[in-house]
């Protein structure tokens, strides 16, 4: 559901819808029966509740530094400090199918990989379409992830979606701290990203 523009996050372009909840495309079907947990009987039982609003942990910010990939663009960076494994946001979009997905966005999260299934920030968001890859930025690693989680939807429903965590502090504890406020959220975006970016360039 969109948001009036009153409530939507500092730096939010005009351009693109904010919502609060998944947008589902009308090109979906059967697919949508993995991401409703009334017609599958493998999701977890728990699930979580989420925020209604643009979220208080974290700020869009415009990069300005020369040396960084996203240089004159936007990123996203902590509000405040983030504890290793919290969920930070779910990532919001539009669900597609194979047959409405768009070759060219830079915004395509897959929800289902074996049905074809992904989540598309390029026209609806939340400040999750923000977060930059890790590749290029200084000395930096990633700090957070994507994992897939089941959200409440009202009526003892939930529904599948993609969630942006705060890396575990891992065995060693190496990462302990979490994120630190102002510090930019940084994920893999993966090298199957990258490698169809330079395909696509060539």
């Amino acid at each position: 559901m969109p948001i009036p523009s009153s409530g939507v996050p500092k730096g939010w372009p005009l351009d693109i819808v904010y919502i609060r909840t998944l947008v589902y495309s009308k090109g979906l079907t059967a697919d949508l029966k993995v991401l409703n947990s009334s017609n599958n009987a493998s999701t977890p039982p728990s699930t979580i509740s989420l925020p209604l609003g643009p979220s208080q942990a974290v700020r869009i910010g415009a990069i300005s530094d020369s040396s960084h990939p996203a240089n004159g663009q936007h990123g996203l960076f902590a509000a405040r400090h983030l504890e290793p494994d919290s969920l930070i946001l779910p990532y919001l979009g539009l669900v597609h199918g194979r047959e409405d997905a768009d070759p060219n966005s830079d915004y395509d999260l897959s929800l289902d990989r074996e049905l074809g299934v992904g989540v598309d920030a390029t026209k609806f968001g939340n400040e999750a379409r923000f977060i930059n890859d890790y590749r290029g930025v200084g000395p930096a690693r990633p700090n957070a992830e994507f994992r897939e989680m089941w959200a409440g939807v009202g009526n003892g429903k939930s529904e599948k979606i993609m969630g942006v965590y705060v890396l575990s502090a891992g065995k060693s504890g190496k990462r302990s701290k979490g994120i630190a406020k102002g510090e930019e959220i940084l994920v893999s975006y993966g090298k199957g990203f990258w490698s169809e970016r330079r395909e696509d360039q060539e």
